[in-house]
C-alpha cells in the first residue's frame, strides 16, 4: 500500500521550527561560553619559559593535583578561586620538547609545547614562570615585544642568583613605569621538587605584591613541597640553605652509610638505613621538636650515641657545616653581582 507524503507546507513548517531550535541552542551555548570566559571562575593560562628540570617538576606537581582533584571530584582546602588550566612549556630544541612530552604526557592535563615561541606564549598567559639559564635573561626579556607581552601580568622567576631588581632593570631600562608594569616575584625551589618535597622560598619585597598574586604563587609552589617567604636581602642565605643544603645533606647521608659499610653492613642496606634515619629525624623536627631535644632524647649517659657525638664535636662538624652555609651565601651573593671564579678567589 502506497504511503501518502506530507504536504509541502507541513514539511516547511517543521524545518522552520527545527531551524529555530538549532539557532536557540547555538545562542545559548555562545552565551554560556561568554559567561565562562568572563566570569571569576575562568581558568588561568600559565607559561613556563625555559622549561627545564624545575619547570617540568612544577608543571608535574600542578598536573598531579588536578588529576587527583578530578578523580575525587573535589579540591583541597587551600584551592583558590582561579587556578591555571591551560599550560604552555617553551623550549628551544627538539630534544627538550620530546623530554617534556615524555615526562608530562601521562597526566590527564594537556601540555602545549612551544619551540622558539616565547613572546606569543607570553601574550596568551596570565602567569609566566621564567626558568631559563641566568645568562639568557637579557636576551629573552630585553626587547619591547616581551615587555608588551608581560604588561600587567605576574612574572615568577626561578633563576638562581638573579634578584628581582636585575630582572626589572632588564625589562624597564628607563625605570619601572607607574602603570602597566608586570609584577615580579622571585621563587627558589630546590632539587627535591621532582618528588614533591621541595623547600621553596619566595622573596617578598616592600611593599609586597598584590595579595592574590602572592597567594597564587604560594599555591603553585605548594604543589611541589613546602613554601616560606623572606625579604629579598635574605635570599642569598636561603639559596645556601635550601639550594645548596640538599648537597650538604647528601654528604652527611653518604658519611653515615660509609661508616656502616666499614663495619660490615652491605652497601644498599647502609644507604637505605642512613637515608631513612635522616628522613625520620626530619619528620620529628618538622613536627615541632627542636633538634637539640631530639638529640638529647637518644643520648644516654655512657652510651654509644654520646660516644659518637663526642667524635663529631672533636671534628668540628657543627662549625664546619655552618661555615659551609655561610660560604655558600657569600658565593651566591657575588655570583648575583656578576662575579666570576668566585670560589677560586675565596680566602
Amino acid at each position: 500500500m502506497a504511503r501518502d507524503l506530507a504536504p509541502d507546507w507541513i514539511l516547511q513548517g517543521a524545518l522552520a521550527e527545527q531551524d529555530k531550535s538549532a539557532q536557540w541552542f547555538k545562542h545559548k551555548i555562545a552565551n554560556m561560553s561568554s559567561e565562562e570566559s568572563t566570569g571569576p571562575s575562568k581558568g588561568l593560562t600559565l607559561t613556563v619559559i625555559g622549561c627545564g628540570t624545575l619547570g617540568t617538576a612544577i608543571l608535574g606537581g600542578i598536573f598531579e593535583f588536578q588529576d587527583t582533584s578530578k578523580m575525587n571530584e573535589q579540591a583541597d582546602s587551600d584551592t583558590l578561586e582561579r587556578l591555571p588550566t591551560i599550560f604552555n612549556a617553551c623550549v628551544r630544541s627538539d630534544s627538550s620538547a620530546a623530554r617534556i612530552r615524555k615526562e608530562l604526557g601521562n597526566y590527564k592535563t594537556p601540555i602545549n609545547v612551544r619551540q622558539n615561541d616565547n613572546v606569543a606564549a607570553t601574550k596568551e598567559a596570565d602567569v609566566v614562570i621564567l626558568g631559563c639559564k641566568p645568562y639568557a635573561t637579557a636576551s629573552i626579556l630585553g626587547n619591547h615585544e616581551m615587555r608588551d607581552a608581560l604588561k600587567g601580568k605576574l612574572l615568577i622567576s626561578i633563576l638562581a642568583g638573579v634578584p628581582e631588581t636585575q630582572i626589572a632593570s632588564i625589562l624597564y631600562p628607563s625605570g619601572v613605569p607607574d602603570k602597566g608594569a608586570c609584577t615580579i616575584i622571585r621563587a627558589m625551589p630546590n632539587t627535591a621538587a621532582s618528588i614533591r618535597e621541595s623547600m621553596t622560598v619566595l622573596s617578598v619585597p616592600t611593599p609586597p605584591p598584590p595579595a592574590e598574586q602572592l597567594e597564587l604563587t604560594t599555591w603553585i609552589f605548594s604543589r611541589i613541597g613546602r613554601v616560606s617567604t623572606l625579604p629579598p636581602n635574605l635570599m642569598d642565605a636561603a639559596t645556601a640553605l635550601c639550594g645548596s643544603g640538599p648537597a650538604f645533606t647528601a654528604v652527611f647521608i653518604e658519611s653515615l652509610a660509609l661508616g656502616a659499610i666499614a663495619m660490615g653492613i652491605p652497601k644498599e642496606s647502609a644507604y637505605e638505613m642512613a637515608a631513612q634515619t635522616v628522613r625520620g629525624m626530619t619528620g620529628l623536627v618538622l613536627g615541632g621538636e627542636h633538634p637539640a631535644v631530639a638529640r638529647d632524647r637518644v643520648s644516654s649517659p655512657g652510651g654509644c650515641t654520646v660516644g659518637g657525638l663526642v667524635v663529631l664535636e672533636e671534628g668540628g662538624l657543627r662549625g664546619t657545616v655552618s661555615r659551609a652555609v655561610r660560604e655558600a651565601t657569600v658565593v651566591a651573593s657575588q655570583l648575583g653581582e656578576g662575579g666570576k671564579n668566585v670560589n677560586g678567589t675565596r680566602r
